[in-house]
């Protein structure tokens, strides 16, 4: 089935990441100055496992409390829509690409 752009959930997915990533501890590590040590070496780690770990249980914590207001309080979940796309204004469309699904590596850690 070929995926089209529904304006109406754009402007959802936009607000939830936005509210989910853009908001959490991910805005904390942006707004660091550079590394002047690794001068932007994409090798070096710039973002340690515990932070990692920090910013995708914000995440997931943000986007269940939404898809549960979603379900039970519209009210609140139109709202904070409302936050959410006050961030989004000028963020591109999504692209209707298929999603690369990356295998993890056995030793990858579960953060």
């Amino acid at each position: 089935m070929k995926i089209l752009l529904n304006h109406a959930l754009a402007i959802q997915a936009k607000a939830m990441a936005a509210l989910a990533f853009r908001n959490g501890p991910i805005e904390a590590s942006h707004a660091w100055k550079p590394c002047t040590v690794c001068s932007g070496n994409p090798a070096v780690s710039h973002v340690s496992d515990e932070e990692m770990k920090a910013m995708m249980k914000s995440a997931v914590n943000t986007l269940y409390r939404l898809l549960w207001q979603r379900e039970n309080d519209s009210a609140a979940y139109v709202e904070n829509l409302a936050l959410g796309q006050q961030f989004t204004m000028q963020w591109d469309d999504p692209e209707l690409k298929k999603p690369v699904r990356k295998r993890p590596k056995i030793n990858d850690r579960n953060s």
